[in-house]
């Protein structure tokens, strides 16, 4: 069970994961050693899954959302095997849920235009045999975050 104390470093760790254990430690009073000690149990038990960076979407010119909307009337493991490997293989897929309700997937694909999700699109139809695809695109972004509300 986690304690206030380790809630105040994942929450420090998941806004910058380049800071050093003295400026964690340092921020919460406490030691580094127990400090040190505290980060590595948390990884060791799966709190922490791994340390990334957040790249620059503009920079690299992938600054377009798209929900896309996805029904099937294949509800078999072997299609739902089928679908995940395929989503396995496009990076444009940042997330994908299986939903309740009207809808049974939904995805958030970054790409860089129009014309870039024309083409992952076309990959998608082309591997996998979908009941109805809309798509979606994001005029705003209103809110962003990859930290959890601890």
């Amino acid at each position: 069970m986690l304690d206030s104390v380790d809630r105040q470093i994942l929450s420090l760790l998941q806004r910058d994961a380049t800071l050093s254990v003295q400026a964690i430690a340092e921020r919460i009073n406490l030691t580094t050693s127990p400090c040190w000690r505290r980060i590595q149990q948390l990884e060791a038990q799966g709190f922490i899954q791994q340390r990334v960076a957040l790249l620059s979407r503009e920079k690299l010119d992938l600054g377009v959302d798209v929900f896309v909307f996805i029904r099937t009337d294949q509800h078999n493991d072997e299609w739902l095997n089928e679908f995940s490997r395929a989503l396995q293989n496009m990076p444009e897929v940042m997330e994908a849920y299986r939903m309740s309700g009207d809808v049974d997937y939904l995805l958030r694909v970054v790409v860089s235009d129009i014309k870039a999700y024309d083409a992952f699109y076309k990959r998608l139809v082309s591997q996998v045999k979908l009941a109805d695809v809309s798509s979606s695109f994001a005029m705003e972004s209103m809110k962003y975050t990859t930290a959890l509300p601890l």
